[in-house]
This record gives structure tokens, C-alpha cells and sequence, in this order.
């Protein structure tokens, strides 16, 4: 077999099971913010923030314009699904949240890759779910009796504490998921 096939075979599946976790994280997001926990957090700021791990982890192995195709088929399929899932207004908040959110979170993950191995994926998803929260729960609840602004605070400061803990992870996978053209050790 041709070693530039196993490579593009390689990228491939590495994608779609990246474009497969944004699907699941982003509908089962979608779902679960409609049951809230409290005035503050909602079941869905648990799941959500996953998928800046994801990006993160597919920008370093495939790089940006990879994640970015990652992040556009991610996006188009979650917010079909999010329709069947959630109400229409959520599964548009979400979509526009998302593509927005996560192009930031893989440019900025680009710009800081050289530095300190934690640095890219903790700017990136900090930076990333900033602009993800404010633009979801304006869009999603701006208007209705939802109590969005503190349900935005909650899931801010819940995202900010995983994309802490999520770092224990990336580290972990940095073994594995090392950048294209990077041999791995025998």
C-alpha cells in the first residue's frame, strides 16, 4: 500500500471521529440546556465544553485548516440534528455560537502552538467559550423568562474550570495525537 494512502486514510478516520464527537457533544448539548439544575447552570454546560478539547486535540494533529473542516461539517450536521432535538431558536443559537467559538478557538490555538504545551488549548478554549456563552444565551433566551444571564455566568465559569481540567487530558493524548509529519517513538 502506498504510504501517502495510509496517511490520508489515517487523516480521514482521525476526522470523522472528531466530526462524530461534535455531533454528539453539540445535540446532546442542544438538549440537555432546556433542563436547567438551577438558576445558574443547566445539564448542558457539562457536555458542551468537550468540544474545544476536541478541536484543540484535531488542530494539533491535523492542524488549522483541518479543524476548520472539522469545525464546518461539525457544525452543519449538530445543528440538523439539534432542529430534531431542541427547539429551532436553541438549535440556531447553538450553530451560530458554535461556528463563531470554535473558528476563534482554532486560530488562536494556531497562533500559541509553540509555546508551552498548555498554553494553546487553555487561551483557545478560554477565549473560545467566552464568545460561545454570550453568543448562545443572547441569541437562545434574550427575551423570554429564561434567567439567561446568570445561566450564562454558570455555564462561563463551568466551562472555564473544564477547559482547566480538560488539560490533564491533552497532555495525556499529546502522545497520541502528535502533529502530522512528527514520528511517534517505537
Amino acid at each position: 500500500m502506498n504510504p501517502a494512502t495510509n496517511i490520508d486514510r489515517s487523516v480521514l478516520r482521525g476526522m470523522l471521529i472528531a466530526v462524530a464527537a461534535m455531533i454528539v457533544l453539540v445535540s446532546a448539548s442542544n438538549y440537555l440546556v432546556q433542563f436547567p439544575l438551577s438558576d445558574w447552570l443547566t445539564w448542558g454546560a457539562i457536555t458542551y465544553p468537550a468540544t474545544f478539547l476536541v478541536t484543540d486535540l484535531t488542530n494539533r494533529a491535523y492542524g488549522p485548516r483541518r479543524a476548520r473542516q472539522v469545525v464546518y461539517i461539525g457544525f452543519a450536521l449538530a445543528v440538523i440534528c439539534s432542529l430534531w432535538l431542541a427547539t429551532p431558536r436553541i438549535a440556531l443559537a447553538s450553530g451560530s455560537a458554535f461556528l463563531v467559538a470554535q473558528l476563534l478557538d482554532v486560530h488562536v490555538f494556531d497562533r500559541l502552538r509553540g509555546g508551552r504545551w498548555w498554553e494553546a488549548p487553555l487561551a483557545s478554549s478560554s477565549i473560545g467559550s467566552a464568545v460561545d456563552t454570550a453568543l448562545f444565551f443572547t441569541l437562545a433566551f434574550a427575551g423570554t423568562a429564561v434567567p439567561f444571564v446568570t445561566l450564562a455566568l454558570g455555564d462561563f465559569a463551568v466551562k472555564l474550570a473544564l477547559a482547566l481540567l480538560f488539560l490533564s487530558p491533552f497532555r495525556l493524548l499529546m502522545a497520541v495525537v502528535r502533529p502530522m509529519g512528527t514520528a511517534r517513538p517505537s
